[in-house]
């Protein structure tokens, strides 16, 4: 494959979508549209592209602009901490963590954290993005502290998990006999440009500190210095990966929308949730890859945050949105795809393959089993073929059972093909949501559980929540056998 900055690359999609088996003629009635139906869309589909372009120059999608930023501060911060830290803890949960998980999954060694330091490529990487107890303190005791640098990352600056945690650290680094007040030199905070407690505290204490550009959410932030930095402390292509998401952009703005596999992909989501005879609600991303699984988590909170919405833009109660459900191949052939063949046909789905891997492993003959007919048929294949073979079939298993389904392919996992599949599932989210008829970047479900999580946590100001929630959970205390 050529150099991700060979000019014949530009404007050009390496994550192509394969979408044969979501029309009739593959899964019959019950379970694909027609190919007149997904044209009724197209003129809507240029409407859209165009109402993105309008926006885009007025600054109202500023994620779309990530591709272009400048990071010599970040690749600088990674020059300077690389030769004395050896692990990277981030702090942060939701868009403030799984792009972080993705991308390194994605592009790094899958055990880079126990590979020698002298042949890993960059700093070991921890992502701290649950506050179960166990699992924290149980990550404290695997970290030699003077050999330790956290990222803190929270938009907003006072989100509880991270905030909670972060106090943690700050006591634990302050506590440490060879640290105590060198802690600022351990800690890096990612935050809004301006406001929020955690801005303030950074500023105050002369904190190495990153910007969340205004605008951007949480799970638009992969291609921001949220995931940006872990990324580059572990050693990954940086420019590679906003140059791969840079074309995605450019290739959605200047080819026909129809034409263009974020618009097409959010189309067909959208047709086979209003499927007239078996409406499919169930969003199943299934990448036939280990480096990919966790873009599937990323893309669960992207699907469901953006698209799960009580009101539609002009007021109105729709309560939509698919439900996104993550699998992986081969493992969960084991344990869903049962399920997926004679259950109930509610379901899209959508896989992701790579056509190579970046190592691949010989099965060879043994004389021991030659009498034996479940082994030595694989010898001289690989296992990247056993793999591939395995995705052909569940495909053709599905599409048998008029099961509807789509594939992303790639020809590799590398920097580029990552940043476009990232920014092709960000632009195909905005288009579902245009087409819903919903915002996409707001979430007013989450806010209040955040609210009622601090009115319980005693943070001042939310004291009439706290006694309003204290009756209510004194109201169920009866139905509790």
């Amino acid at each position: 494959m050529k150099p991700w900055n060979d000019p014949t690359w530009k404007n050009a999609m390496r994550v192509r979508l394969a979408m044969g088996n979501v029309f009739e003629e593959a899964v019959g009635p019950e379970g694909g549209i027609t190919r007149v139906q997904l044209e009724s869309l197209y003129d809507r589909l240029r409407a859209i592209q165009r109402e993105i372009a309008v926006k885009r120059e007025a600054g109202a999608l500023p994620f779309l602009d990530l591709p272009k930023q400048e990071i010599s501060s970040i690749l600088a911060c990674v020059e300077q901490n690389r030769p004395k830290f050896e692990t990277f803890v981030v702090l942060g949960i939701g868009g403030s963590a799984l792009g972080n998980i993705a991308c390194h999954t994605a592009l790094r060694h899958p055990y880079h954290n126990f590979l020698p330091a002298d042949s890993r490529g960059g700093m070991r990487i921890e992502v701290a993005d649950n506050i179960d107890p166990d699992r924290i303190t149980g990550l404290f005791d695997t970290l030699d502290l003077p050999r330790t640098l956290f990222n803190v990352i929270t938009k907003s600056g006072s989100t509880a998990e991270t905030a909670s945690t972060f106090l943690a650290v700050k006591k634990l680094l302050q506590d440490h006999p060879r640290i105590g007040p060198g802690w600022r030199e351990h800690v890096i905070v990612t935050t809004d440009p301006v406001a929020g407690d955690l801005r303030k505290f950074a500023s105050r204490e002369g904190l190495v500190s990153f910007d969340i550009p205004q605008g951007v959410g949480g799970r638009f932030s992969v291609l921001t210095p949220v995931g940006l930095l872990s990324a580059a402390m572990s050693g990954i292509d940086i420019e590679e990966l906003l140059a791969g998401a840079a074309d995605a952009v450019e290739y959605h703005a200047r080819v026909p929308a129809e034409k263009c596999p974020a618009f097409a992909g959010a189309a067909l989501h959208y047709l086979m949730y209003n499927h007239a005879r078996a409406p499919k609600r169930l969003a199943v991303m299934m990448p036939y890859s280990h480096a990919l699984k966790d873009v599937a988590d990323w893309f669960r909170q992207l699907w469901a945050e953006s698209l799960g919405k009580e009101k539609a833009l002009d007021g109105t109660i729709v309560n939509v949105g698919p439900t996104p459900i993550k699998a992986l191949g081969v493992t969960d052939q084991h344990s869903q795809v049962q399920l997926y063949i004679e259950g109930p046909n509610d379901k899209l789905f959508t896989f992701i393959e790579t056509e190579t891997f970046r190592n691949d492993l010989v099965l060879p003959s043994d004389n021991d089993l030659a009498d034996l007919g479940a082994f030595n048929y694989f010898a001289g294949k690989t296992l990247g073929q056993l793999l591939h073979a395995e995705q052909k079939a569940t495909t053709l298993a599905l599409t048998r059972r008029q099961r509807p389904n789509m594939t992303f392919s790639m020809k590799e996992v590398r920097p580029y093909t990552v940043g476009q599949l990232f920014m092709l599932l960000e632009i195909q989210t905005v288009v579902a949501g245009a087409l819903f008829g919903i915002n996409p970047f707001d979430q007013p479900g989450v806010e209040a559980g955040k609210v009622a999580t601090y009115a319980l946590m005693d943070r001042p100001g939310y004291e009439n929540e706290k006694r309003a929630i204290e009756q209510e959970i004194s109201a169920q205390a009866e139905w509790v056998l």
